[in-house]
Parts: C-alpha cells; sequence; structure tokens
C-alpha cells in the first residue's frame, strides 16, 4: 500500500460514524490527566535540581545545614525593627550586633543619637550560666548598673546612657569583661574558677518615643499576710512614681529582726531603686530593687535587719529609677515583715 492509498484509507474511516464506545470520552480525560500530572512531576524534579545545583555553586560555606543543629548553641534570633511597649511608648531599632561566645566575646555599633531616651535590648541562646555583656559607650560612660540576666530568652531592656551633646556614640558589648567568681568541690580545695557556658547574644540599640500622657499601671496585689516565718507588720501604701519618692513605716514589735520586701508595677518596674533607711536599728541605708508579682508563687526577695528591744523603729523608703521616665509612671509598694 503506497502513503496515498494509506491516506485514502484514513479519510474514509474519519468521514464514517464514530464506533459505539460510551466511555470514550471518559478515557480521553483520563489520558489527558495522567499526561499533565506526569508533565508537574518533570518540572518539580527540574526546580529542586537546579536548586541543589545552584546551592553547590554558592561562595561561601558549603557545609550541610544538619551541622548547624548540632552547634553549641542555637543561631541568633531577630529583634524587631519596631514595636509598641504596653504603656504605648513606641520603640525604633537603630543598630543591631551578635556576639557568639564560641567565636568572639565583643561587638561594637555606632549609632546616631537624637537626643531621644534610648534603651538596650537583649535576646540569648545558650546555657543559664552564659555570662552578660557589658556596655560601654564612647566616652567612657556606661550603661546604668542594671544588667542583663545571665540569659533571658525573652527580650529584656536596659538604658543606655550616652555623653551629653554627643551626635553619635559607638556601643560596646563584651562577655569577657565579667567573671562568675569561684567554687569549692570540697571544704578545704581549691576555689576553681566557673567555666561560663557558650551563648548568642541578639543585642540592639532602640531610641523611644514616650506616650503623649502618663500612663499608670494598675493596681498591685496585697503583700501575703505571711511569708515563710515572717508576718505582715507595717506597708506603705500603693504610690506612683514619680510624684511619691518618700514614706515612713513604722512597724510594731519589740526588737528581733524585720525583713522589708518591696513590690512595683509597670513597663519601667525593673528600673526602680529603693534605699531603706533603718532608724533605730542595724545596718544603715541599703538599697535594693523591686519585684513585679502578676500571677504564680510571691516572688520572695527580703532584705533583713536586726533591730533593738525597747526602742522605736522608724523605716524611711527612698525610691529612685534609672534612666529617663517621660509619662512612664511606676505603681511601688514596700511592706516590713517581723520574724514569727
Amino acid at each position: 500500500m503506497s502513503v496515498q492509498d494509506l491516506r485514502d484509507v484514513l479519510r474514509e474511516r474519519a468521514e464514517g460514524p464514530a464506533p459505539a464506545n460510551p466511555a470514550r470520552h471518559e478515557h480521553i480525560r483520563r489520558r489527558v490527566r495522567r499526561t499533565r500530572r506526569r508533565r508537574g512531576l518533570t518540572a518539580a524534579a527540574a526546580a529542586v535540581a537546579a536548586a541543589v545545583t545552584v546551592f553547590s555553586l554558592l561562595p561561601g560555606d558549603a557545609a550541610p545545614p544538619q551541622e548547624a543543629a548540632t552547634s553549641a548553641v542555637k543561631a541568633a534570633r531577630e529583634l524587631p525593627e519596631r514595636f509598641t511597649a504596653r504603656d504605648g511608648t513606641g520603640y525604633r531599632r537603630l543598630a543591631t550586633a551578635t556576639v557568639r561566645t564560641e567565636k568572639t566575646t565583643k561587638a561594637s555599633v555606632t549609632i546616631p543619637v537624637s537626643g531621644k531616651p534610648l534603651d538596650v535590648a537583649a535576646l540569648c541562646e545558650g546555657g543559664p550560666r552564659a555570662k552578660p555583656p557589658a556596655i560601654s559607650v564612647t566616652g567612657g560612660d556606661a550603661v546604668a548598673s542594671r544588667s542583663f540576666s545571665p540569659c533571658p530568652k525573652d527580650m529584656e531592656l536596659v538604658p543606655l546612657v550616652v555623653p551629653g551633646g554627643a551626635g553619635q556614640v559607638t556601643v560596646t558589648f563584651d562577655t569577657a569583661t565579667r567573671g562568675w567568681g569561684c567554687v569549692r568541690k570540697s571544704k578545704d580545695g581549691p576555689c576553681v574558677t566557673q567555666k561560663p557556658d557558650q551563648a548568642v547574644w541578639s543585642l540592639a540599640v532602640y531610641e523611644w518615643t514616650p506616650p503623649d500622657r502618663p500612663v499608670e499601671p494598675g493596681p498591685l496585689k496585697p503583700f501575703p499576710k505571711r511569708l515563710a516565718r515572717w508576718d505582715l507588720a507595717a506597708a506603705t501604701r500603693q504610690l506612683v512614681w514619680p510624684q511619691d519618692r518618700t514614706f515612713t513605716v513604722t512597724p510594731g514589735g519589740d526588737g528581733g529582726r524585720i525583713g522589708i520586701e518591696a513590690l512595683c508595677a509597670g513597663d519601667l518596674a525593673p528600673r526602680m531603686r529603693f534605699t531603706y533607711l533603718i532608724e533605730g536599728g542595724e545596718g544603715g541605708e541599703v538599697t535594693a530593687t523591686c519585684g513585679q508579682w502578676e500571677s504564680g508563687p510571691y516572688p520572695m526577695a527580703m532584705n533583713e535587719f536586726r533591730v533593738p528591744a525597747g526602742k522605736p523603729v522608724k523605716v524611711t523608703v527612698r525610691a529612685g529609677i534609672m534612666g529617663p521616665d517621660t509619662n512612664r509612671p511606676v505603681r511601688w509598694s514596700v511592706a516590713v515583715y517581723r520574724k514569727g
């Protein structure tokens, strides 16, 4: 049969009636679906192969991703570019730094100074005994005395003090300047220096804009009537910084020991400092911080003093705060306990 004969036969069959096959159209649809799936799988496989090829050609460290998971510490976490505190204060990030202690102990950033208050933020990935970085500023002025926790898992903020009139400053974070002291493994054994845990510190400098009006925090929970073997003897009323800066408490009783507790509420509560002057007792002036108690067990951090018998005792409380506090009040109260 010639090619022309074959064409004639095909033309005759095409012009004739279709064979009796009611499922023919469904068969065609299934074949089309199978063809599309095969094409999709082929395209996906080609994309994966291309990605693998590109990855292998990228410059730099070619170590497989699994190696990162076996590191002593996790990767650094990014601090937010902007956020708003509970009292409405707006924060804007100026610079970031990372200190990975297994590789380096120090990092520096240079920031512009606009005159707005500045804070330093930190997040940590590592062991509980990771040393917090010391913070210094060009010109010798340093961050206020409060430092970060050993390895905060949630973002912590501390105020940053900068030289007056500066247009820009360099802030340095250094974990090598802080030690953990030493411990004795036996009563008469040598004091062995503790080795700090490795960690990755995510650090940032923020400037903040206070709210337009003061935003007072809610009321404090009442002090427990009894703490361990201590009974509540007296307490200040609930006061508000900066309006209330001093208060006097006169506990009853006759000699023995007294303990003083302080509670605060507000975004700047961790920056409050209290000085206790025990008149008629021993110990002179003592500076302490305050606890924040919203839920859970009471955060007991008592300061103890011995007081003589037969003499009245007066406790004078002076409140203060680290760093600027414009329109950011703190509610506070102090209680005096006696040994039960």
